[in-house]
């Protein structure tokens, strides 16, 4: 297998197919390969899609907001990771641990995976109401109003989102992989050390921030990798390592979680 760095705009286009559905121009096997080798690309892409659904809380009604969000999250990012998320429901909800893997590969969708769905989705939306509304409650962190303007709550959404594919990239950089698969192709390449150019450039999220907004972007950013470290955790007595359902709910949860740790860190801090 070879160690040479991989080629950048290789991998942006990679990561760009893989997490997205824009079409992209170019040779799928070399762009993949380039990707996984690449986990840096991760949270890039995140700031694209996040992007691009933050444009929605600039509308002027905020319930058209909260639902432009949704749609453009799945309109671009497509439903792949939930299809993750399905899978692992499933397979955490399976009461014999030897099913598990069995579970996790299983189509089918369960109790477990509905569940899962359901509830993620319903915290994702609870979340985008919450800034699309203002409604924080507390003090607030800008002028002790405890409401998110529109430009906030974009840098918030911006900040949940690298951090979500950020915590994709945590697995790919400190797990091993369950089985053959996507998991093994992408968490099967790098090691601890190519996590630090992925933190890099999850950074500049953080520059400019709206004052008093730090701290909500800081929050935002961070609970997508605290989410990957709680899963991997697990995953590794239930599943044996990393697969891309693991890595598809990863990024479902740590969005979801995300946008609630930066509504709290605005409304308490």
């Amino acid at each position: 297998m070879s160690r040479r760095p991989a080629n950048p705009m290789h991998a942006l286009r990679g990561a760009v197919t893989f997490l997205t559905r824009i079409p992209v121009p170019g040779g799928a096997p070399a762009d993949f390969d380039a990707f996984r080798r690449s986990p840096w690309t991760l949270p890039v892409v995140g700031a694209l899609i996040g992007g691009l659904a933050g444009l929605a809380f600039l509308a002027p009604s905020p319930w058209t907001a909260a639902a432009g969000y949704l749609v453009v999250i799945y309109l671009v990012g497509g439903v792949t990771h939930a299809d993750g998320l399905a899978d692992l429901g499933d397979a955490v909800a399976a009461h014999d641990p030897e099913r598990r893997v069995e579970v996790l590969k299983d189509a089918a969708l369960g109790v477990g995976g509905a569940l899962a769905l359901g509830l993620t989705l319903l915290v994702t939306t609870l979340g985008a109401l919450a800034l699309a509304t203002g409604f924080v409650g507390g003090a607030g962190g800008a002028g002790g109003t405890g409401s998110v303007t529109g430009t906030t709550a974009f840098r918030i959404v911006l900040a949940a989102e690298v951090g979500a594919k950020l915590g994709m990239a945590t697995l790919a950089c400190l797990g091993s992989p369950a089985h053959e698969g996507l998991g093994s192709a992408v968490a099967g390449d790098v090691g601890p050390l190519s996590l630090v150019p992925a933190a890099l450039v999850s950074v500049p999220v953080l520059l400019a921030a709206p004052a008093g907004a730090l701290p909500a972007l800081v929050a935002a950013l961070l609970a997508g990798p605290a989410v990957a470290l709680l899963i991997l955790v697990r995953v590794r007595p239930w599943l044996g390592g990393v697969s891309g359902d693991v890595l598809g709910a990863t990024n479902e949860l740590g969005r979801a979680v995300a946008l609630h740790a930066g509504v709290v860190a605005w409304a308490v801090l």
